[in-house]
């Protein structure tokens, strides 16, 4: 097997990334941020939040005290909402299961909410210094270009050969820089839309460019489409005050601060009579919006509707009336806060 770690290495030392906010410490909790962080998101918009996140929350500790509700609002905007959820349970652990003291094995890592076997390998390289490899969706697109791996990288015996070149292509000596020259090499180099193979120090042995395969593999996904999702979202004013409701904890932008949700055959009247004791005064369907998501695409239309009357709340999920500063701090789904700024900027009715 040509000698691919040395050649990343010295690429790495020359040519990687050495300034980001996470590095150049052993700080396990730091580290572990940024990797969740990172999941399915690119660094350029990690940083800012990354550098909020920690002057909210500089420690395992303060993150684990603060409520959940907290934590989605620092995170909206970010995505996948899910790892959010995940990182205040893992917080937790480790307060309590561990003395606020992350645990330095990959398999006690990897027993933590949202910490998967490629995410446990880095803390444990980054803040330990063991010896584990990872296999993020930057390295199966390295892995299967450079050896010329065939098959959707996602399928079990596609992943398990991605598996076992990740653990064989491991140095014995500088896993951090060989670690972190992984992740800059698919991040600037080995990129999934126009890579640079000029540029890659290992494209000499690379059959994916040898046999201008390039832009064939990885192999993509073949499946179905994305599902389609028809839903309503009830922007009700009064006065100039906006309600908005938390979510429940299941589905999409689960816990976060919504506009209230319906279907197109709903009698809007009775709906909002009945849930919130409000009266309809009037009401305008506008424009759907449509927002992608990775496995399904949401059709969302924005009912505008004017109500009068006192809050009652006949549901178990939180609801209140918020002006259009305050509705800004809330943890809002990406769409919702659109709709917020598009539709909200009202004067009192």
């Amino acid at each position: 097997m040509p000698d691919i770690a040395s050649r990343l290495i010295a690429w790495q030392r020359r040519q990687g990334r050495h300034h980001l906010p996470w590095q150049n410490t052993r700080d396990a909790y730091r580290i572990w941020l940024s990797e969740i962080m990172l999941q399915q998101t690119q660094v350029t918009t990690v940083i800012g939040y990354y550098e909020r996140f920690m002057q909210k929350f500089p420690t395992v500790q303060t993150l684990a005290a603060a409520p959940l509700a907290r934590v989605l609002e620092h995170w909206s905007g970010l995505g996948y909402y899910r790892r959010a959820h995940h990182l205040h349970a893992a917080a937790q652990s480790v307060v309590n299961d561990y003395g606020s003291v992350f645990p330095e094995s990959q398999e006690q890592l990897m027993a933590l909410p949202g910490i998967g076997r490629s995410t446990a390998a880095a803390i444990a390289v980054f803040a330990f210094g063991r010896r584990a490899a990872i296999l993020d969706g930057n390295v199966r697109r390295f892995l299967a270009r450079h050896h010329g791996i065939e098959g959707f990288p996602g399928l079990p015996a596609v992943e398990k050969t991605l598996w076992s070149l990740a653990e064989q292509l491991l140095p014995r000596q500088h896993l951090e820089s060989y670690t972190q020259g992984l992740m800059d090499l698919g991040a600037q180099i080995c990129t999934r839309n126009k890579p640079l193979c000029a540029q890659c120090p290992l494209c000499s042995d690379c059959v994916a460019y040898r046999q201008n395969r390039v832009q064939e593999l990885p192999t993509p996904r073949s499946g179905k489409a994305p599902v389609r999702r028809d839903f309503c979202l009830l922007i009700l004013r009064r006065n100039s005050r906006v309600l908005l409701e938390t979510r429940a904890d299941r589905g999409i932008w689960s816990g976060l601060w919504s506009f209230p949700e319906c279907n197109t055959s709903n009698n809007l009247a009775a709906l909002i009579r009945t849930r919130w004791g409000l009266t309809l005064i009037a009401k305008t369907a506008q424009p759907v919006m449509v927002h992608k998501l990775t496995h399904r695409t949401l059709h969302i239309t924005p009912i505008l509707a004017t109500v009068r009357g006192r809050l009652r709340n006949a549901t178990a999920l939180e609801a209140r009336f918020l002006s259009l500063p305050e509705a800004r701090q809330c943890a809002l789904p990406a769409p919702v806060r659109r709709l917020l700024e598009q539709k909200m900027r009202f004067s009192a009715t």
